[in-house]
């Protein structure tokens, strides 16, 4: 599966503004963290979700050589939990009022604390010194949305790896919002998923050309563990 496209037009346009395709690709490991955004059953399985991305499934094996690869050199891996409780309703009101009464309750009962939709998908391997954090908008970078900003601050991490579901929509959000809180921010193109591959792409593409980086995850993993191939 071809996970992004970039046209020539594209790259002419990051080159120009950039003079480098990748301005992150030296990344450095013990300051790099992973992010994986709402890969949760809600967002994953048809039982108990709410609104599944099936392309969530595809893009696990890719969430977990990133992780396994981020713990190796040094960095942190931070599973994002999408969450709703009752407060929202009224502090996010204009986003529920937007939604049918069937897909509030739909909502709430996958992404409420205490459920199965609530649970990341159980393929996902999360080892002990990862952290679990809840979100409660679709960014976990904006301001008051999530503990991760400052978890990821205490920790000394300046870099973040953004991967999960869905690219168009918490993915990107939180992206951009990293982005303007002062973070370098990569967006994976193959640990992303979408609704389907058109919305997959332009999402990335809007992205590179103004607020980031993107790599694939070979490549991502190659930057990460270049010293260490160096001194074998």
């Amino acid at each position: 599966m071809n996970w992004f496209d970039v046209s020539e037009d594209v790259s002419a346009r990051v080159l120009a503004r950039r003079g480098t395709l990748h301005p992150f690709a030296d990344l450095a490991p013990t300051r790099t963290a992973l992010v994986v955004i709402d890969m949760q059953n809600g967002f994953m399985d048809e039982r108990v979700g709410h609104a599944v991305c099936p392309m969530a499934r595809d893009i696990v094996p890719n969430v977990n050589r990133l992780a396994d690869a981020v713990r190796a050199t040094g960095g942190g891996v931070f599973w994002i939990k999408n969450t709703h409780d009752e407060s929202c309703l009224a502090s996010w009101s204009v986003m529920h009022e937007m939604s049918t009464p069937d897909g509030r309750r739909k909502r709430s009962a996958a992404m409420s604390e205490g459920t199965e939709g609530h649970e990341l998908w159980p393929a996902l391997v999360v080892h002990p010194a990862d952290e679990i954090i809840r979100k409660y908008r679709f960014s976990a970078f904006l301001p008051g949305a999530s503990e991760l900003p400052d978890r990821l601050r205490a920790r000394g991490f300046d870099t973040v790896l953004i991967t999960g579901t869905v690219t168009n929509v918490c993915c990107e959000s939180s992206a951009r919002d990293a982005m303007m809180t002062n973070f370098k921010v990569v967006m994976i193109t193959d640990a992303n998923a979408a609704a389907n591959m058109d919305e997959h792409q332009a999402s990335l593409r809007a992205f590179y050309l103004t607020f980031g980086d993107v790599m694939d995850t070979d490549f991502v993993i190659s930057r990460l563990t270049r010293e260490q191939l160096k001194a074998a």
